[in-house]
């Protein structure tokens, strides 16, 4: 079941189609992160303005490099201990689309350890862009349930798993890094 919906998810994605799908923390609603007119469909769909960035998901931290300019050696550590998801906010974003990227040139990226999400980016060997799936300015679903009908109509495809899960879920934990390796605390 899971390699299936890994396949139904992955064509969708790599045809420019955005999907609604269980991560480790809320559901999202995401797309290839390298397909600019896939990110505005999001951005249009939640009704959010093109200026608060979304984040992307990776399925093992070696990958950072080839979205992030310079790592900071801290970031490593971080999600190695992190108890918690960890979205980590970092300046010198590349290699994806410049409508995801902030004004700042940062962008978030979180190591999903969702089997779901871990198999989808290593099919599709590109960042997965992973936001709350809400409209914006309403709260967050907490699971499948509490999902707006407005964000599943609106989604080119949704993930046939976990839906049925009442587990309360909650939003990563975001830290911003300097290339230095300082860090400070956005949402804990």
């Amino acid at each position: 079941m899971l390699k299936d919906e890994v396949n139904k998810a992955l064509k969708v994605v790599q045809d420019g189609g955005i999907i609604l799908y269980p991560t480790d923390t809320i559901w999202g609603v995401g797309c290839d992160a390298t397909n600019t007119e896939a990110v505005k469909k999001i951005y249009a769909l939640k009704q959010r303005e093109e200026s608060k960035s979304m984040i992307i998901l990776l399925d093992i931290d070696n990958k950072l490099q080839s979205y992030i300019s310079e790592v900071p050696d801290i970031a490593y550590d971080l999600i190695e201990y992190a108890e918690n998801p960890l979205t980590l906010v970092m300046p010198g974003a590349k290699n994806i689309s410049p409508a995801l990227i902030a004004a700042d040139g940062s962008i978030g990226v979180r190591i999903s350890s969702h089997p779901f999400c871990q198999q989808l980016i290593q099919r599709l060997r590109k960042p997965l862009v992973s936001t709350s799936a809400n409209i914006s300015g309403k709260p967050s679903p907490e699971y499948f349930g509490k999902i707006d009908p407005e964000i599943i109509d609106g989604v080119d495809y949704v993930v046939d798993i976990d839906q049925y899960s009442t587990e309360i879920k909650k939003p990563s934990t975001i830290m911003r890094l300097s290339p230095g390796g300082a860090f400070e605390f956005i949402r804990r």
